[in-house]
């Protein structure tokens, strides 16, 4: 479950899962072939950027930075790229298949990258776009949001002469769907934009190498099954695994290569360098359900980089109100465990929603922690009835919230399925938190994976 601030979007669950990208990038000099596709006339003067806009050459063999002066496409191009979107929206099915169908045909070596069931990937890629689309003009946002990505595609073997072939390919697609609104000036706009958005996401990949390997394996150490379909898994990564408490992480199992999915550690960082998650088995999900019905110590899963903002100011003495439904609970452990272990005494409340008694697996746990913590306090609140292995409220997690009084002085979190992340962010603003103090699972999370696996 990924992780973001309230009004960001993600950098990606979203190496992930919800990955997307390889956006062609117009290259510096000498640095690999043009972005434009293949029988695309060159933009007009006037359609170009102008000079200031374009990144300034960097050492040879580095694509150059993405943070010059005027790096955000200016408001006319955001307008077109939208347009196209709105146009493109109602046949998303068919523009990304035929994408990916152009993609493989015209460069075949790029197969190997992708997992072998491409609909979910289909989906995510359309959703991703529109996302980025939507928040194109931001460019605070979009480079944290890229950068994450630029990381994150390090550990299926994307390389910087990778983005231009799929520039092509995406620019051809959207010339062939968005009939009505498609131009030389909107295909400009279009380079432009992912000019600036493949930078990104390749000087973030540069960087990162330097100094952190593109994925970690991890053997399985320990896997206790809470309930039917709810296991908790330790791992221990092949080197340090460095992470905040209430940040995530993608997985792939060796069952399911090259498909990702993301999972929140479910501790803070420990001294054993062990790392735990809580994986629930979702109907039809390939990587939940082998993690929870398959997976054994002594298996090896891979991790990609940490990610994530939901994370604790400890510049702060504010108050943490935290919302955790399902297996949403366990980043939120994590949060109560950076404060115990950071030393300053601050208060947090722990909402923690399930639909049955039955559903709070780690209930316990949570419990033990308030015993020996007096500055927390943990309110199970179940759907259906009240529970009954601890003083607890009947009803649903964001009404017993709203019910609670008010939180102004408090900064909000929330995990859990996305309905409830809507809904719960909505009851914070309620009781009082502004939406800058709420931090949640990521937007790209929201929009772009929906249920997830």
């Amino acid at each position: 479950m990924t992780t973001m601030s309230a009004n960001g979007i993600p950098g990606s669950d979203p190496g992930s899962d919800g990955d997307w990208g390889w956006f062609s990038p117009r290259r510096a000099a000498g640095s690999g072939p043009s972005a434009v596709p293949h029988g695309t006339p060159p933009a007009t003067p006037s359609a170009a950027a102008p000079a200031a806009a374009t990144p300034p050459a960097a050492a040879p063999g580095r694509a150059p930075a993405p943070h010059a002066a005027g790096a955000a496409p200016p408001t006319a191009d955001a307008a077109l790229i939208r347009r196209t979107m709105a146009e493109i929206e109602p046949a998303a099915d068919a523009v990304t298949s035929y994408f990916y169908a152009l993609l493989f045909v015209r460069h075949p070596e790029l197969r190997d990258l992708f997992p072998t069931a491409m609909d979910a990937q289909r989906d995510r890629l359309f959703k991703a776009l529109l996302t980025a689309s939507q928040h194109v003009e931001d460019v605070d946002v979009l480079t944290d949001y890229l950068s994450a990505l630029g990381r994150g595609h390090r550990k299926y073997g994307t390389r910087p002469e990778h983005y231009p072939a799929v520039g092509e390919c995406l620019i051809g697609t959207l010339s062939r769907y968005a009939t009505a609104s498609w131009s030389p000036q909107t295909e400009a706009a279009w380079v432009r934009a992912y000019t600036v958005i493949s930078q990104i996401m390749i000087d973030a990949a540069a960087e990162d190498e330097e100094h952190a390997p593109a994925w970690w394996d991890a053997e399985i150490v320990a896997h206790e099954a809470r309930t039917d379909d709810i296991a908790v898994i330790t791992v221990r990564p092949d080197q340090p695994y460095p992470f905040l408490a209430g940040q995530y992480t993608t997985l792939e199992t060796p069952w399911w290569p090259r498909v990702w999915r993301h999972y929140s550690f479910a501790s803070a960082p420990r001294s054993d360098g062990l790392l735990s998650f809580h994986v629930k088995a979702v109907p039809a999900g390939w990587v939940s359900g082998a993690l929870v019905r398959r997976a054994r110590p002594g298996d090896v899963l891979r991790l990609g980089p940490p990610a994530g903002s939901m994370t604790v100011d400890h510049r702060t003495d504010n108050g943490l109100l935290c919302l955790g439904g399902g297996t949403g609970i366990a980043p939120i452990k994590a949060l109560v465990e950076d404060v115990a272990e950071h030393g300053r005494a601050r208060p947090v409340e722990v909402f923690y929603g399930a639909r049955s008694d039955h559903d709070l697996y780690d209930l316990e746990t949570m419990l033990r922690l308030e015993s020996r913590l007096p500055w927390l306090s943990v309110r199970p609140v179940v759907a259906d009835g009240c529970p009954v292995r601890a003083a607890g409220l009947a009803g649903r997690l964001p009404d017993a919230v709203r019910g609670a009084g008010r939180w102004s002085a408090y900064d909000g979190f929330v995990s859990g399925p996305p309905g409830m992340i809507r809904s719960g962010v909505d009851a914070l603003v309620g009781v009082g938190i502004p939406t800058h103090r709420i931090r949640h699972d990521s937007l790209h999370e929201l929009v772009a994976q929906a249920a997830g696996d």
